[in-house]
């Protein structure tokens, strides 16, 4: 690792949050060559629609997370809100839905008895989570609680790792390597939980990424494979024109419903722009329109045997230029 890592091995839960892209799988690697207890990690991945049928996000995401958690014979937890996306976004003059986390002594359902509220429009593109919602509705606090509600973490020490890089965004550039955790209660008087934050990767370059990738022969997810540079929502709010134009012609169903709720809200999902437009100014990717069968696997819910492979290849949205954080 270039920085400073932590003792590793001091810690009784190492717990990666993983979404199916590649820096989180990269932050599990490098834990992995620098020896981490491989028996004290744990695979966590948010479910941004709730465990249900995909709304904004790749359908593909869950199965390549389970199959990369298998791989490597560790444990997956996954956690959601309630509804997921939709819900969130649907809500008027009701309370965020409740927080749902899988334990490895069960499921555990917390939270929304909170003060009522309304939202009845896309995240917004912004550095204030209060306006880019999705983040911190969906997975920010999705994560909170579940290292707040579970007993199995408390007096113990507990390593929360994420997969921000320096070079996504400036705002990103500042985040601390290591740090307490916000959950971090190491100096409490009662329900004392002590959680670090490590980010191993905020100092990679994409090359740096897209390289241990290929040395563990993990094989990039499918939205990579097709043209797009990122592996967030399908639907990310970040998301150019290019992105816009291969999602319709990908997945016209469910464009058209995303695009009638920006007609039901009176806002489109840019300050300037909805759907419909930026699709219209931006160019199908080549690889989109000449592999019909990867199409179809990133919009697949079928389980996915494993990620591994023997035939490792940069897919073609690597150093792309689609949206990003800010």
């Amino acid at each position: 690792m270039d920085i400073m890592s932590p003792d590793l091995a001091s810690y009784d839960h190492i717990i990666v949050a993983v979404s199916g892209g590649k820096d989180g799988a990269a932050c599990l690697l490098a834990l992995l060559e620098a020896d981490a207890p491989a028996e004290r990690i744990e695979v966590w991945h948010h479910e941004v629609d709730g465990a249900g049928r995909s709304f904004m996000d790749w359908p593909s995401t869950g199965p390549y997370v389970a199959a990369l958690a298998r791989d490597f014979s560790l444990p997956l937890y996954r956690s959601w809100r309630e509804g997921g996306f939709e819900r969130e976004m649907l809500r008027d003059a009701a309370p965020t839905a409740p927080v749902v986390f899988e334990t490895p002594d069960g499921v555990i359902r917390a939270g929304g008895q909170g003060p009522e509220g309304t939202r009845l429009r896309f995240p917004q593109v912004s550095a204030s989570l209060s306006v880019r919602w999705c983040s911190a509705s969906l997975k920010v606090e999705v994560a909170d609680r579940a290292l707040r509600g579970q007993d199995r973490l408390l007096s113990r020490r507990t390593l929360m790792v994420t997969g921000e890089r320096a070079e996504e965004s400036p705002a990103r550039a500042h985040y601390a390597a290591f740090e307490p955790h916000r959950t971090d209660t190491r100096n409490g008087t009662r329900r004392r939980r002590h959680v670090d934050h490590f980010r191993p990767v905020h100092a990679w370059s994409e090359a740096k990424v897209w390289d241990i990738l290929r040395r563990w022969r993990v094989m990039p997810a499918f939205p990579y494979q097709v043209g797009f540079s990122r592996l967030s929502c399908a639907f990310c709010i970040f998301g150019n024109a290019d992105q816009f134009a291969t999602l319709k012609w990908m997945d016209a169903n469910r464009f058209a419903r995303l695009v009638n709720y920006e007609k039901d809200f009176g806002c489109t999902i840019k300050h300037d722009r909805g759907f419909d437009q930026l699709a219209s100014e931006g160019a199908l990717y080549h690889a989109a329109r000449s592999r019909p069968d990867l199409v179809a696997a990133c919009l697949s819910e079928r389980p996915l045997q494993t990620v591994l492979t023997e035939d490792w290849i940069l897919p073609v949205g690597a150093y792309g230029t689609g949206g990003g954080p800010l």
